[in-house]
């Protein structure tokens, strides 16, 4: 089962790390994120919904359950939102990697907020990462702080380790694909009310950007975070966030390789320090159990 759930992180983390190689066409084509946003998660649900009447699974929730699973779709909304956000005020790279500075922020939430322990390494790792963001943070002239674009990557991270936590602590009777369906429907509509505010509604799809977007949805949504909740529920909060190590490794590299962002000193060294300081956390929670 811990293989299983192993695999199942991994999974998650390739698939969600490939988030640039299908956002940054769309942008530049200038095709409106809040839009963007939408007909990813709503192509997604729909995806998945094919799926579970396929296999005749129950939508039926509770409305207890109806609460946390709003609150999933309002967490993912938000961490695709400050993440693009992120994209625009720093780079694609560095806004990816800053997003992985979450597994340490799960560690820190389930220690305030459920007592695990929180090893000295656990510690260690916390100051690696903030070195990590500071120098992911400098301006590549080293001229001043990029605070607004960091700001938002860390946003981000922030609402993906919530919902990591609640994923695991909420007492949701429903498999996986059911869960992530209404995660997905529920930020599905959150966008759709920020198009119809912001933009007066969605924008019309053309065959390039229904299929960027399709394949968007598919690959960076529906396999990601299924199997980052299969991997929550077979190993654990914090192992399975740690496992995302080759997030932004092949976000920066796709970044790097296919759309030339520059990859300057300060992202190399950022990415390697924070790379160092999730592995230590990975050290430090090695033999704690499934949260």
């Amino acid at each position: 089962m811990k293989a299983k759930g192993y695999l199942m992180a991994l999974i998650a983390s390739v698939s969600y790390g490939l988030i640039p190689l299908f956002m940054l066409p769309l942008k530049a084509v200038h095709f409106p994120l809040e839009s963007t946003l939408f007909y990813r998660f709503i192509i997604a649900a729909l995806m998945l919904l094919g799926y579970i009447l396929y296999t005749k699974e129950s939508l039926k929730v509770t409305l207890k359950e109806g609460g946390y699973l709003v609150l999933l779709g309002g967490l993912f909304a938000g961490g695709s939102q400050f993440l693009f956000l992120g994209y625009d005020h720093s780079t694609p790279g560095i806004a990816s990697t800053i997003l992985f500075v979450y597994p340490v922020i799960v560690a820190l939430i389930m220690f305030f907020f459920f007592h695990e322990k929180l090893r000295v390494l656990t510690l260690i790792s916390l100051l690696v990462t903030t070195l990590g963001v500071a120098l992911l943070s400098l301006k590549e002239d080293n001229s001043g702080f990029n605070f607004l674009g960091v700001f938002y990557a860390v946003l981000s991270a922030l609402c993906y380790a919530i919902y990591i936590v609640v994923v695991n602590k909420a007492q949701i009777n429903a498999s996986g694909f059911k869960l992530t369906f209404y995660s997905l429907l529920f930020s599905a509509i959150f966008f759709l009310g920020s198009a119809l505010y912001k933009d007066g509604g969605v924008a019309d799809l053309n065959g390039f950007v229904l299929l960027n977007i399709s394949s968007f949805a598919l690959i960076t949504t529906v396999i990601s975070m299924t199997a980052l909740v299969y991997a929550v529920k077979l190993i654990g909060s914090t192992p399975a966030s740690i496992m995302g190590a080759l997030e932004p490794v092949i976000a920066v590299g796709i970044s790097v390789w296919l759309f030339h962002e520059k990859m300057t000193l300060n992202l190399v060294l950022g990415v390697l320090v924070i790379l160092t300081g999730v592995i230590i956390s990975m050290v430090a929670n090695r033999g704690n159990p499934p949260s």
